[in-house]
């Protein structure tokens, strides 16, 4: 096992010269020292990792390249880089250079909670994706909901854009800025691993048993793969539910003609895409604009999405969910290859070159009123088990 963190140290060599018959000796200026290699950049207390591998295919086949992780904020997959011919390599994931986002990660304003770590790349979501809607407190920083007649109160870290007093919630979970332990690379055939451990504990307080979450990012030239074990080390039964937040970029910039594809029957009904907030209604897509049942996908055109698909329909095991770029003979497969995704969420607006494609669990508000007796994707983890998402990209040139 290779450790990620690599140093390396410089000798500086000082030259003296005597000048004979002197009657003292003359110092010349010292010689330019060789320059100190830097460190891995750090965000969050802990280096950047950066998966590579070779391009094999001598521009051929669309090929995965690079995965860049930042295990202080949670294990984000930052960015992901690929080859694509007649492209070269392109960015798959909408993100900011490394030093932006370290301006916005290390002590930003969102740093408490670690907002910002959504809102770029692709950041994991546990113990919960998506939206918790319950009364607030009267400081406005938590939250409260039950489950099974217990209570968990949890940050409001969220609300309404157009007025920050009102509807206050919970969101995206609580690892947003935490640090991962025991970070590792290996080299595995055409590529390399990270693993890493959160270990999670109650998540500072806001959950109900002890959780250890184990990760596993795998670069090779025809996939990336992410999984996440979450078990429950603690004495009490809990609720669970992992997701990930990946912004997909389009790499034409012309969002129109880009091609999503979603295999599922029905949408959750909103209040409104300010809140976001699930009505407890579950809406059939065909014939409507949610309907991207299309198998090539159905053009983004000036859609605003930020809607929660269900009812999914499974592809040799997976829900094989597509974003195509025609204009750059470029496409990308996300797969939940879990059992337990149940739901889709896709957040892309109008005026963005991205799809933020989320494979979870989960509903949105899962322990909310609105959805009576239903079975909202959230899994009960007893003392001792645990449950495993997985999710795997994979490239394909939608103009073949």
């Amino acid at each position: 096992m290779l450790m990620h963190r690599k140093f390396a140290a410089a000798a500086v060599v000082a030259t003296f010269a005597l000048f004979a018959g002197c009657s003292r000796q003359s110092q010349p200026a010292p010689e330019a020292q060789p320059a100190q290699p830097a460190g891995p950049p750090q965000i969050g207390g802990e280096p950047v990792v950066k998966l590579t591998r070779p391009a094999t295919s001598n521009g051929q086949q669309p090929e995965f390249l690079s995965v860049t992780v930042l295990p202080g904020r949670g294990m984000n997959v930052f960015q992901i880089t690929a080859n694509v011919p007649g492209k070269g390599e392109i960015p798959i994931l909408a993100a900011p250079t490394l030093e932006e986002a370290a301006a916005k990660l290390n002590g930003g304003p969102d740093v408490q909670n670690g907002n910002a770590s959504f809102s770029f790349g692709g950041a994991f979501l546990v113990p919960y994706p998506n939206r918790i809607i319950g009364p607030l407190s009267p400081d406005g920083a938590t939250i409260t909901t039950k489950w099974h007649g217990k209570t968990i109160t949890l940050p409001a870290n969220w609300h309404n854009s157009a007025d920050p007093t009102k509807d206050k919630h919970a969101m995206h979970g609580l690892i947003l800025a935490s640090q991962a332990q025991d970070v590792q690379t290996q080299s595995i055939a055409d590529g390399q691993t990270l693993t890493g451990v959160i270990h999670a504990a109650d998540f500072g307080g806001h959950w109900l048993s002890q959780t250890d979450l184990s990760f596993v990012i795998s670069l090779t030239g025809s996939a990336v793969d992410a999984t996440i074990v979450a078990k429950n080390i603690g004495k009490e039964e809990e609720p669970m539910a992992i997701g990930w937040h990946p912004y997909f970029a389009i790499p034409s910039g012309d969002r129109k003609q880009a091609l999503l594809h979603v295999p599922a029957q029905q949408v959750a009904a909103i209040n409104n895409y300010d809140d976001v907030f699930p009505t407890g209604d579950l809406q059939p897509v065909k014939g409507t604009k949610y309907d991207f049942t299309t198998p090539k996908g159905k053009p983004l055109d000036d859609i605003y999405l930020d809607d929660n698909w269900s009812k999914l329909q499974r592809t040799k095991g997976n829900v094989d969910v597509t974003l195509a770029d025609p204009a750059s003979n470029y496409g990308v497969h996300i797969l939940g290859v879990s059992p337990e995704i149940r739901t889709i969420q896709v957040y892309a607006p109008p005026t963005k070159q991205f799809a933020a494609i989320e494979e979870q669990f989960n509903f949105a508000d899962p322990f909310g009123k609105e959805w009576g007796s239903m079975n909202t994707g959230m899994v009960t983890l007893k003392p001792g088990s645990s449950v495993e998402w997985h999710v795997r990209l994979a490239l394909f040139q939608p103009n073949k």
